[in-house]
């Protein structure tokens, strides 16, 4: 069963978008020790020690609230999934103010691990409805810099059609890396 599910992902991978994408760019760009990274793609976060370098390959376009990608180098701390509960373990109604909590939680976390928010390098938000996530954007957004400043690592946003604990509406993972 392993193998032909390999097979089969392999076939349609192939017939992908993404395939045909990469298929317009020259194979030398998928070859790490060919690549260049023109300056104009890459900032370090400010205030940030040892600062942490976004990636964003040239010609794309800035992305909003989060990076395509981000390097850094030290010690890695790691956030499990974070719903939006206090302490006691109580829920607060609507997913904007359990989004407010849960990111409250990872920084407490990751205070645990001499950590802080601005040194979060990705992030990976389950939703279990995209429509209220989307309708609620612009308080998210709010929110989000509120708890978290204005930083914006690697994210992924994943509609999920429940989660283990029956009250949650959104889960936040998160790592983060404390430079050298």
């Amino acid at each position: 069963m392993w193998r032909s599910f390999r097979v089969h992902r392999r076939a349609s991978c192939s017939a992908s978008s993404c395939a045909r994408w990469r298929a317009r760019i020259p194979s030398a760009k998928w070859h790490r020790e060919e690549t260049r990274v023109s300056e104009n793609t890459i900032r370090k976060f400010p205030g940030t020690p040892g600062g942490l370098t976004v990636l964003n390959p040239a010609g794309w376009p800035q992305p909003k609230g989060y990076a395509n990608g981000i390097k850094a180098r030290g010690e890695m701390v790691f956030v499990g999934g974070m719903v939006g509960w206090d302490e006691r373990g109580v829920f607060p109604h609507g997913l904007v103010a359990q989004i407010r909590q849960a990111l409250g939680n990872i920084a407490a976390v990751l205070a645990e691990g001499g950590a802080r928010p601005d040194q979060i390098v990705r992030m990976t938000w389950y939703v279990v409805d995209m429509e209220e996530y989307r309708s609620a954007l612009p308080e998210i957004g709010a929110v989000y810099r509120e708890v978290m400043g204005r930083h914006f690592p690697a994210m992924a946003l994943v509609e999920v059609k429940s989660l283990v604990e029956r009250e949650a509406r959104v889960e936040i993972e998160a790592t983060a890396m404390i430079p050298d």
